[in-house]
């Protein structure tokens, strides 16, 4: 799935779920991993894991009762890259994104 520019920029637009996506870069979290390091209540932290998940800028993967998320990173790349297309066109940096996707 390859997630709309805005719904990602939407997406990341709120602090909690920047916290949320650099909690769980490069690892994989549980919910209540995600709340010790974040610091909300559960339901919060739940709220916005839907969010990022509908969004498409976590994967989850389920092991017996518990759920682990961890941030897709290639997701937020192509995102980044689509906002770079769409906003930036001519700058330098998105034509050599433009090569990469040739």
């Amino acid at each position: 799935m390859k997630t709309n520019p805005v719904l990602f920029a939407k997406a990341i637009a709120d602090e909690t779920r920047q916290k949320i996506m650099t909690a769980c870069c490069c690892c994989e979290l549980s919910v209540n991993e995600i709340v010790e390091k974040v610091g909300f209540s559960q339901p919060t932290i739940s709220h916005h894991l839907a969010i990022l998940r509908d969004a498409g800028l976590v994967s989850i993967r389920e092991d017996g009762k518990q759920t682990f998320y961890s941030l897709n990173q290639d997701q937020v790349a192509y995102c980044c890259g689509q906002l770079m297309v769409k906003f930036a066109p001519e700058e330098k940096a998105t034509q050599i994104v433009l090569k990469t996707l040739s």
